[in-house]
């Protein structure tokens, strides 16, 4: 089931130089929720385009109807949501796409830049079930980081930055944490970076799940514009049919 409801902002909060949290209140309850799925949101006085824009969920409380959303400045209209106050009111569409399957005992969830938000509530899934997941983070900078302390307290957390300012210096491919066994590896960020994880699971015969950051207009499969090949050579959408999708289905 998709809503279309006006929340309430209860916060707006930097996280660093281009990424800010979002708090925002439900009228309706958010229990359908699950890791991995995206909101579409309006952007009042956006003229430029009239679609939505997607945001993946980064954490979500059932009891309060609250959604936590992070996002990154990259244009006009996320420049514009990071102006919004509190007891601002916005529009959204949600829960939308498909989420991650919650499978293994040994799970590592990888993440680089913005794209490690979603995996937030993919932690605390497999933490509900008495599972502690490997968290591998991976950015440019230190700066480029932000709630390392959240996901710590969810699992095992390790660091790669690029210029070596925080945890390890490397890209996440090169993290000793990849050195320990696991069953089921989840990833989500840079494309190239997803690539990289899908052959590393692929050569140690881990199944892996990738969540895709295509364009993502319409978020309901109306537009295409977020089309994808898999590995038979047919589009898929990735905003109905993912973003979701293992690592063995989807070619990047």
């Amino acid at each position: 089931m998709k809503y279309l409801e006006i929340f309430t902002v209860e916060s707006n909060i930097a996280l660093n130089k281009t990424c800010f949290l979002l708090v925002l209140r439900s009228p309706v309850s958010l229990e359908t929720v699950a890791a991995g799925q995206f909101v579409s949101i309006e952007v009042k006085g956006e003229d430029e385009r009239i679609l939505r824009r997607p945001i993946s969920i980064h954490d979500v409380d059932k009891t309060n109807n609250l959604l936590y959303l992070v996002v990154q400045r990259i244009g006009k209209a996320t420049n514009r949501l990071a102006e919004i106050k509190k007891n601002d009111e916005i529009s959204l569409v949600f829960p939308l796409g498909n989420g991650f399957a919650i499978e293994g005992e040994k799970p590592l969830l990888i993440g680089g830049g913005v794209g490690t938000a979603p995996l937030y509530l993919l932690a605390k899934e497999f933490k509900s079930r008495g599972i502690v997941p490997d968290i591998l983070i991976g950015a440019r900078t230190n700066e480029q980081l932000f709630l390392t302390n959240r996901y710590s307290a969810l699992g095992n957390l390790s660091i790669s930055t690029e210029d070596g300012s925080v945890g390890e210096r490397g890209l996440v491919t090169q993290n000793s944490v990849l050195k320990k066994d696991f069953d089921v590896i989840y990833s989500c960020g840079p494309t190239s970076m997803m690539r990289a994880v899908a052959d590393l699971a692929k050569k140690r015969n881990i199944k892996c799940y990738l969540s895709l950051e295509n364009r993502m207009a319409c978020g309901i499969g109306a537009c295409l514009c977020c089309v994808n090949e898999n590995k038979e050579g047919h589009n898929v959408c990735v905003c109905t049919d993912g973003p979701v999708f293992l690592s063995d289905d989807i070619k990047l």
